[in-house]
């Protein structure tokens, strides 16, 4: 399926991405989406024609745990509402622990690396099986930016991405700025990647801007694109002729100009890096459905549960490098401890970040002392749940230790808490009440 260009729609940018001309398509959060209904934004553009494609963020595929049933049901109704052709999720893992090592569980918030080594393709191989199994459409997998990488790694990016192609049949989204983060934070070659993975499996294409900081680079969503990163985007196009190509921005949103702006530069960056018919890759058709007629490899090991053991090492590793990103352990032998300080810091910031977005009254009530308040609770308590959860005990942790000096700070966390941790909420009479005399109590 030809998807053509498209932007990443978001709640901050509806009406910009609505008033965008030459748009085909857009992708919207799967896990912002509630799954019986649609934003207003999103069924306007839908009557338009404009294709919206459902991208997974909390999967977690690359996992050592079997994809949870309950998620894998979520992203298929969202499938289903949308009419989506295809569904996209990430070659990562987010979380570790739990039964397969006898730990607390625990959640990274973010999206981090796989090792590229035998073990880890086939348990990712066999959790992309589950997965195509529960979806009634294809599924396509997003390469990832990295800050750290794991020691004796056995494959390249490309042969990882090769290989997971071969065995399960999987459609491939490859993601230009992640290709470059990973140039700069890994070293890895941009070029050596394209020509290693099987371009005819792309199923559509991530632009995105970042920004490098004392030799990092960090891909922000939040920075216009740059040029080397559009030399990727010129490398790949003079390789295949992607079905679609996407720009993506999460933050910091400029103004629908600027976006229209960065769609003119990436369309301009295919046309002048398209290669002669005759010389073109043509990608190939989208797989069937999911289920008893969906496309599988070939690969020796396609259809085959993962080896003995593989999952179990797969834990033990993921487990001690999570552990330590977040709850202050050891780092596990053979990583740069510098990388890893960097990589742990970037977990507790975005976790300030998106509490303050799911929970905005929050630095509302604590004011400037927000964040350090919030990077000092992060530093001793590892997430164990969603961000939702993570704010109410990051509220809880302020009241139990002292609260707050300022009275009507308190009260207003305290009301806050009550109101989102008991077994219902208030009533709306009893929220009016209260929202009342915190006024006249403030004058």
């Amino acid at each position: 399926m030809k998807l053509g260009i498209g932007i990443g729609w978001r709640p901050e940018i509806a009406a910009e991405v609505e008033a965008l001309t030459g748009i085909d398509w857009v992708e919207a959060v799967a896990e912002n989406l509630c799954a019986d209904h649609l934003p207003g934004s999103l069924v306007r553009l839908r009557e338009r024609g404009v294709t919206v494609v459902p991208h997974g963020v909390s999967l977690g595929l690359g996992g050592a745990d079997r994809p949870d049933a309950g998620r894998l049901a979520s992203l298929a109704a969202r499938a289903e509402l949308l009419g989506t052709p295809l569904v996209t999720e990430h070659i990562a893992f987010v979380r570790a622990g739990g039964p397969l090592t006898a730990t607390p569980r625990l959640e990274a918030g973010h999206l981090l690396p796989v090792p590229r080594t035998w073990d880890a393709l086939e348990v990712l191989c066999e959790n992309v099986r589950i997965a195509q199994d529960s979806l009634p459409v294809p599924l396509a997998l997003e390469n990832i930016a990295a800050l750290i990488s794991w020691p004796d790694e056995e494959l390249t990016e490309g042969q990882f991405l090769a290989e997971l192609v071969e065995r399960t049949g999987v459609r491939l989204l490859i993601d230009v700025a992640n290709l470059h983060t990973n140039h700069v934070n890994r070293g890895e070659d941009p070029a050596k990647a394209l020509d290693e993975l099987p371009v005819e499996a792309i199923a559509y294409v991530h632009v995105a801007g970042g920004v490098e900081k004392d030799g990092v680079w960090h891909d922000t969503h939040a920075h216009p694109v740059t040029a080397p990163v559009l030399d990727v985007l010129a490398e790949l196009r003079s390789r295949v002729d992607p079905p679609g190509v996407l720009l993506e921005r999460d933050d910091a949103f400029p103004p629908g100009a600027e976006l229209a702006a960065e769609l003119e530069t990436i369309r301009g960056t295919l046309r002048a890096a398209a290669e002669p018919e005759t010389n073109r890759v043509t990608p190939q058709a989208a797989a069937p459905a999911s289920g008893a007629g969906n496309s599988r490899g070939a690969g020796p090991l396609a259809g085959k549960p993962a080896a003995p053991g593989a999952r179990d090492r797969t834990a033990v590793a993921q487990t001690a490098l999570l552990s330590s990103l977040v709850a202050g352990t050891p780092a596990p032998e053979g990583f740069d401890r510098r990388r890893l300080r960097v990589q742990s810091r970037a977990l507790a910031a975005k976790r300030a970040d998106v509490v303050a977005k799911v929970a905005p009254e929050l630095p509302q009530i604590l004011g400037d002392g927000y964040r350090a308040a919030f990077l000092d609770y992060a530093r001793a308590r590892p997430m164990s749940g969603g961000y939702r959860r993570d704010a109410l005990d990051f509220a809880e942790r302020i009241l139990i230790s002292g609260g707050l000096a300022d009275p009507v700070a308190q009260r207003r966390l305290t009301h806050w808490w009550e109101d989102r941790s008991g077994p219902r909420p208030p009533r709306r009479t009893a929220r009016i009440v209260r929202a009342a005399r915190a006024v006249l109590v403030g004058k």
